[in-house]
């Protein structure tokens, strides 16, 4: 274990701080990712029998081990798991500044996919071109490693640091749907929060501490459309029966232009604030066409828009509509001359940050069940969680993540609203609604999380950690000199 708190004074030491950084992230932290990648700890959404199979435990194990050896040795460190629930790992770092620090984090993981190039995989850990390639390690497995770190600079140099939380669990890809009844659970072991750090979120590009100042609400859904018991010939019945799939695809017109793309529903729209336009379009300076060229097009193929500033906003403020998955549909090898009973299709529908998710979900469900073409059978199954749209940065931290990002990066921090959904930001948001927060990540250009090729560039994560460690102890500075 690290020592526990000394009084050596003094701002942070950024050249200090990044030979430790890069030291233990080059011994250890990057060794450890690549066991953690190996393990296929998919979220409960993904993996019905995790409890049995035993993925997670193996993640959340390797993560606690991790924490035991580099802690400082006054931190408690506990896996709590409540029943049958996912679990979470706790690490409470005593301070000597004023104010609580929770630093968040999660270690389930999205499914396979396909589509990984031949010499990688999801649970085949590669490194190349700085890239550390495989399933999690910057979604988000990399957290608690790297929260750890921060803190522990702190500790190296004697700067004073408040309380900090590090809380990270393993229900995040399925909607974190077990971390509710850790947080009513923790609270008293929390306390009360002043400043949330959450490093689960995407950048601009891998030059600079990019903070995230909205994200994207989730509406899901399976919708299943059944028009026959069983199959028939097609021959016999076309033109007599009507097709699932078309009935599915009328209803889906209900809620989506088919020529634009844009949602009809009034319930999914809200009035994006002018300070986030403004962002965008600084943001839309900075990256250029990399908004749109760092998404893997077929040779021909075009963006919805070319307006750069647009299409952030599109990906970030304005709702739009996935179809995931389906049923019904064999494969094409397999597929005879059969009019299909029903056709089933799972919906993923992002919502702007500030639109009520299960409003627009009682919306949609409305339109895709009621009125229903040829008297079929329609059902609608699914929920929404709410975005988040951050407050207002304070000017010290506005200050503090433009210094932060300066002294690691040489350049300033930039923000913008990121398209994902972390459910845990709407909770906290309520529950500490005087915290103010940062949440940044490396999910930048090609990254491809939940897709193929997924990878943690390496660089930018350690100069992320210095960043985060900066932030600590700028707030610990100003807690001081408040008290």
């Amino acid at each position: 274990m690290q020592k526990p708190i000394h009084t050596a004074p003094g701002p942070l030491d950024v050249a200090r701080a990044r030979r430790l950084i890069d030291t233990l992230w080059d011994d250890s932290i990057t060794p450890t990712l690549v066991d953690y990648i190996r393990i296929p700890a998919k979220s409960p959404a993904f993996d019905a029998d995790w409890a049995k199979n035993g993925y997670i435990a193996d993640a959340m194990g390797l993560a606690h081990r991790w924490v035991i050896e580099h802690a400082p040795a006054d931190a408690k460190i506990e896996v709590v798991q409540l029943g049958e629930r996912t679990p979470v790992l706790m690490v409470e770092i005593p301070g000597d500044a004023p104010g609580n620090v929770l630093l968040y984090g999660h270690l389930d993981k999205q499914p396979e996919m396909v589509g990984w190039a031949d010499h990688l995989g999801p649970w085949k850990p590669v490194i190349e071109d700085g890239k550390l390639y495989g399933r999690g390690g910057a979604d988000d497995g990399y957290a608690v490693f790297a929260s750890l770190a921060a803190i522990n600079a702190l500790r190296d140099q004697g700067v004073p640091h408040a309380r900090c939380v590090i809380l990270i669990e393993t229900c995040e890809e399925s909607g974190s749907f077990d971390l509710p009844a850790y947080v009513d659970h923790l609270a008293p072991r929390i306390g009360p929060v002043d400043l949330v750090v959450c490093l689960d979120s995407g950048a601009g590009n891998y030059e600079q501490m990019w903070c995230t100042t909205s994200l994207r609400g989730l509406v899901m859904g399976q919708l299943n459309v059944e028009i026959l018991g069983e199959g028939v010939h097609s021959g016999d019945a076309t033109g007599v029966v009507p097709s699932s799939f078309r009935i599915a695809r009328q209803l889906l017109d209900r809620i989506e232009d088919p020529a634009l793309g844009t949602i009809k529903l009034p319930a999914f729209h809200t009035v994006i604030p002018e300070a986030r336009i403004r962002q965008a379009r600084a943001a839309a300076e900075v990256l250029g066409d990399v908004i749109t060229e760092r998404f893997p097009f077929v040779d021909g193929a075009e963006p919805t828009t070319r307006d750069l500033a647009e299409a952030i906003l599109n990906r970030t403020w304005r709702p739009g509509l996935e179809v995931t998955g389906a049923d019904g549909l064999p494969p094409i090898g397999n597929a005879g001359n059969v009019l299909r009973p029903h056709t089933a299709l799972k919906l993923s529908l992002r919502t702007p940050p500030t639109v009520d998710a299960n409003a627009a979900y009682a919306a949609m469900k409305e339109a895709l069940t009621t009125d229903v073409p040829y008297g079929a059978k329609v059902t609608l199954k699914g929920g929404g969680a709410s975005g988040w749209h951050a407050p207002i940065l304070e000017p010290w931290l506005t200050d503090a993540l433009d210094a932060s990002s300066k002294s690691w990066f040489d350049r300033p921090a930039m923000h913008m609203g990121e398209g994902g959904t972390i459910p845990f930001m709407g909770m906290l948001g309520e529950r500490f609604p005087g915290a103010q927060f940062v949440i940044t990540g490396v999910l930048g250009p090609n990254s491809n999380a939940h897709g193929p090729n997924e990878f943690l560039h390496l660089e930018m994560a350690r100069k992320l950690t210095g960043c985060v460690a900066q932030l600590i102890a700028i707030h610990g500075a100003r807690g001081e000199a408040g008290s």
